[in-house]
């Protein structure tokens, strides 16, 4: 058991809002080093010697608290003075107290467990002697502690920070009782400040608020620098986007109430927060005492720190402001977990938006670690019946699963190791995967079927019925489909790491038969992508000559929703048909990729038509502008426009076969792999001459045109 000399400890009386600091001081001779494991019920900022002892924020993260709760090591040996030291941990609310979104359909009793739960920390300092001896000082009743300056912080509604705030003397702790048994060593990637963004433009708008534009939405928080004195105000709220007249808006972030007051002390002053993030472009200036500058403000971006392994770019601005988009939605959602968006009063580890779009994320940056540890978390959270919940941590367990969302179970580990090739993922995640297949089979209505079930279905489908948030593609099509193609995947996986799956293999000819007899047509272009790309269409490319006549007849418009567009462009390329699908992607009017980039989009918009043609929004409901579901269509440029793709897992092997449009005029792609880097260039002369550069540092199987080869690893340039 981790920290077994520790014990959790807590405010001896009830701090309500107010953020305890937990303090510690011990004396530092003769050391040759120190260091600090450290966990929060509630997320912290550990100072010693008035130092930040790391740069992870918003530790420890968001796990299955119940059963997962990480444990942080820190070296403190460089931040140690001689003689006296002391340590002081603040503790927010974090995701662990703050009351949980609408969203999530808690009732008001499970709201009030969540907002009742303790403030606790739990930790040990470590001193090792000169003389090789040690010294520890484990959290106990002898720890104090004091209110801190931060008067309320909840991950949702903000901070509130009083600079001219004096604590009082440290009093002693009290013992909390709360088990150690879920103590875990740190799993995920450390959340960091990534990138400190200047503010591009500060305004007054029509109606007359003061309005800060930084120019791109990020997630993180602002620094604030200014002179003011004692008892000034500063009070600042969070948007995504004006409205039409050109004011502040923030309604689409419904309760969430995304702002911050600062309490000034005398003279020049820098702050932001600490215990709390939001999702924004634009700051309203509420109340601020002087008069606002750009050099007053500055965003700074929060992400979990995973490294750019994907690089795209072409000769259209506007396809490169899109990807700019995908870039910035991965990073702004991937905070821990896979958010859906991280603005308003959600930001959930949703399974569908993560799943759909894996493989764009697995090549944008390196998210192995990331995954790996979201994925025990859904492994944790699994139900005993096999049942996977809509999101991870699931918050809902009383809530049903959805085809599409829970099948992340399977699709995730199988695009991670494809990407990153460790089968030991695999082996982890096995026994989940099939539980989650076995669960479907267990308790559908149709032998080989996935019928007679809630579902989400085609979420967002621009072929909905009127006022429908769900598309018009049949409900039981798309969960039968998806349940054939998790038994697909977890075959392969099986079969990958040595397992058993024979009684999978004899049932999944029976699940396509059965397929194919309840659903002879598609009707929908969902419908068509799925039976394609899942492999379930008795002849693809008639399939996929339907496709296109359906898009080609209703102008070039996809129809597609969450479940049917990250697969749209690959379906019709697998069909024959890449030039519809760069038509599609080059599309600027509604709806397209590129509708969002001519409305100002810095982020992927959650409906095709968050800002509609007039300027109007969508909805105040649910309108999120930093979704990146929609983003999964990287995935196609790096694989059909640049032809980038594992011949092998992990990459070991490369296969490259890029399907150049000259209305791009060039495209560069790049992978950093596991095996190392591979390139892949076009650029379209005027005649139709077309210049390929392809460097790889693994073994290339390469299509250019009609031509096959294999090449070692090294630098090719051909003309086509």
């Amino acid at each position: 058991m981790m920290l077994e000399r520790s014990a959790w400890i807590t405010p001896s009386r009830p701090t309500g809002d107010v953020c305890p600091s937990f303090v510690k001081t011990f004396s530092s001779e003769n050391l040759s080093s120190a260091s600090l494991s450290l966990t929060t019920l509630g997320v912290y900022e550990a100072v010693l010697n008035g130092q930040r002892v790391s740069e992870y924020v918003l530790a420890p993260g968001w796990t299955v608290y119940r059963k997962r709760l990480q444990v942080q090591n820190y070296d403190i040996t460089p931040l140690l003075v001689p003689g006296e030291n002391t340590l002081v941990i603040t503790v927010g609310k974090g995701w662990f107290r703050s009351p949980m979104p609408a969203p999530a359909g808690l009732t008001e009793e499970e709201w009030a467990d969540i907002a009742a739960r303790p403030c606790g920390l739990i930790g040990e300092i470590t001193l090792k002697k000169a003389d090789n001896s040690e010294e520890y000082f484990p959290t106990d009743e002898s720890w104090s502690w004091t209110e801190s300056p931060v008067r309320f912080s909840e991950i949702y509604d903000g901070e509130v920070y009083d600079a001219t705030f004096i604590s009082g003397d440290p009093v002693p702790v009290s013992l909390l009782s709360w088990p150690k048994s879920m103590l875990i060593p740190q799993e995920g990637e450390e959340i960091r400040e990534v990138e400190r963004l200047a503010a591009r433009d500060v305004y007054r708008a029509p109606n007359g608020d003061w309005v800060v534009d930084f120019g791109q939405e990020i997630t993180g928080y602002v620094e604030i620098s200014l002179t003011a004195k004692a008892g000034d105000v500063v009070r600042v709220l969070h948007g995504e986007m004006p409205d039409r007249d050109g004011n502040f808006y923030n309604e689409n972030y419904r309760d969430a109430k995304a702002e911050f007051t600062y309490i000034c002390k005398d003279g020049p002053q820098t702050w932001h927060a600490r215990l709390t993030f939001f999702g924004f472009r634009y700051l309203k200036l509420a109340e601020y005492p002087v008069t606002p500058t750009p050099d007053q403000f500055t965003a700074i971006s929060v992400c979990s720190n995973i490294r750019q392994t994907g690089h795209l770019l072409s000769g259209i601005p506007m396809l490169n402001h899109l990807f700019s988009n995908i870039f910035w939605g991965q990073r702004d959602n991937f905070l821990d977990i896979p958010t859906d968006c991280p603005q308003r009063d959600e930001r959930l580890g949703w399974t569908g938006d993560a799943q759909a779009f894996a493989k764009t994320a697995t090549y944008n940056y390196d998210v192995e670690k990331f995954f790996r540890k979201w994925l025990r978390d859904l492994r944790a959270d699994q139900r005993p019946t096999g049942e996977v919940g809509r999101i991870i941590p699931d918050i809902t367990p009383h809530r049903d699963c959805s085809a599409a969302w829970s099948d992340a179970a399977v699709i995730i580990p199988w695009q991670v190791y494809q990407t990153y090739g460790d089968k030991s993922l695999l082996e982890e995640q096995f026994d989940s995967m099939a539980a989650w297949v076995d669960y479907v089979t267990s308790i559908t209505t149709t032998p080989y079927l996935w019928t007679g079930h809630f579902q989400y279905g085609d979420w967002l489908g621009l072929d909905a019925p009127s006022g429908s948030y769900t598309g018009s593609t049949r409900k039981d099509f798309i969960a039968s489909a998806f349940y054939i193609y998790s038994t697909r995947l977890l075959i392969s996986a099986g079969k990958a790491i040595g397992r058993d799956v024979s009684g999978y293999e004899e049932a999944l000819p029976k699940m396509i038969s059965a397929f194919r007899l309840a659903f002879p047509t598609c009707e929908t272009q969902t419908e068509h992508v799925l039976a394609i790309w899942f492999g379930i269409a008795e002849d693809p490319w008639k399939t996929g000559d339907a496709l296109a006549r359906m898009i080609r007849e209703d102008g070039n418009r996809m129809r597609t929703g969450f479940v049917g567009t990250p697969y749209l462009l690959h379906a019709l390329s697998r069909t024959g048909h890449t030039d519809l699908a760069y038509d599609l992607l080059l599309r600027q009017e509604y709806p397209s990729w590129l509708y969002s980039v001519s409305k100002g989009a810095t982020t992927i918009w959650e409906h095709w038509d968050g800002i509609m043609e007039d300027g109007s929004f969508w909805s105040k409901n649910m309108n999120s502008f930093n979704h990146y579901a929609y983003g999964s269509v990287g995935d196609w440029v790096y694989e059909r426009a640049a032809g980038i793709r594992p011949a092998e897992p992990g990459f070991a092997r490369v296969r490259v076969a890029p399907e150049p449009d000259p209305r791009l005029g060039f495209l560069d792609a790049s992978l950093d792999t596991r095996h190392g880097k591979v390139t892949s260039r076009w650029v379209c002369f005027p005649g139709g001459a077309i210049r390929y550069e392809i460097q790889t540092d693994m073994p290339a199987d390469v299509r250019i045109g009609s031509h096959e080869m294999s090449l070692t690893p090294g630098s090719y340039i051909f003309w086509g």
